[in-house]
């Protein structure tokens, strides 16, 4: 880990954002073995996906954003606090202009800019939106590490690209099962499930650049990203996970999930 750890941020960025779209990838290859998921299934490990992302937005972003906030001298809760809000409004204004679908939705449901795309397509972009502002916060993570900014450590950045990983899984399986439920190919349906993860390395990598070369916009960066993620919790996780009459299922995965990460984040953080 010695020698991982120092490679350039946007190495390691890349690496660790590589690691999470492999796993929506591996998700996406339930199709190959599966034609359906039992709604069960789905509803608990969306609900494990928002517990995730619940808990990383507070101990791996915000939580840091205050400490840096006040080491470089600013009162503590104003970057985090504008950073959060600009990253909540980011994600609105994209969910609301961009086209794209839910698995469980019919075409005349589709959000966003009335297009003809297709349902594959409107599904992947869907998911893409959730993975814009994870691959984000791993960039953030690893550029915060390599900046030697108090409580941001290398181990933590690699609890955070764990625990969004986890979460991914269920991501890459739901674009791939609706479409091969649809009678779409396994090889087909597997490409646009794990399609829809490709955005992470790229917005990883950007991310990372930008805080190294932009040391000042570190908090805003980390709170922007956990704006972002609390977003896509809200709006997207939680109502996806609770449609069935079960929802405690999927309230049972939230707070398995909550708790996973934060016990990675303050293990290794």
């Amino acid at each position: 880990m010695d020698g991982l750890s120092s490679l350039s941020a946007p190495i390691l960025a890349l690496f660790g954002t590589l690691f999470t779209y492999f796993v929506t990838a591996v998700g996406a290859s339930l199709v190959f073995f599966f034609k359906n998921v039992k709604k069960e299934a789905l509803d608990l490990m969306l609900g494990f996906g928002a517990g995730v992302m619940i808990a990383a937005s507070f101990w791996s972003l915000l939580l840091p954003a205050i400490d840096i906030a006040g080491i470089n001298g600013t009162i503590q809760w104003i970057p985090p606090l504008i950073g959060f809000i600009i990253g909540a409004g980011f994600l609105l204004v994209v969910d609301i202009f961009l086209p794209h679908m839910h698995a469980d939705n019919e075409m005349k449901q589709c959000e966003g800019i009335k297009t003809g795309w297709h349902r594959s397509i409107l599904l992947v972009l869907a998911i893409t939106l959730h993975n814009i502002p994870e691959g984000l916060a791993i960039g953030v993570a690893f550029g915060a590490y390599k900046l030697g900014l108090e409580g941001s450590t290398f181990y933590g950045a690699i609890a955070l690209a764990i625990g969004i990983g986890l979460q991914n899984f269920p991501e890459g399986a739901a674009v791939s099962v609706p479409l091969r439920r649809e009678g779409m190919s396994r090889r087909k349906s597997f490409w646009y499930g794990q399609l829809s993860g490709i955005v992470e390395p790229i917005s990883g990598v950007i991310g990372a650049i930008l805080v190294i070369f932009m040391r000042n916009i570190l908090p805003y960066a980390l709170s922007f990203a956990a704006g972002a993620m609390i977003y896509v919790v809200v709006e997207e996780l939680i109502p996806e996970s609770k449609s069935n009459k079960e929802a405690k299922i999927a309230t049972i995965g939230a707070i398995i999930g909550f708790a996973i990460m934060m016990t990675l984040d303050v293990a290794l953080g």
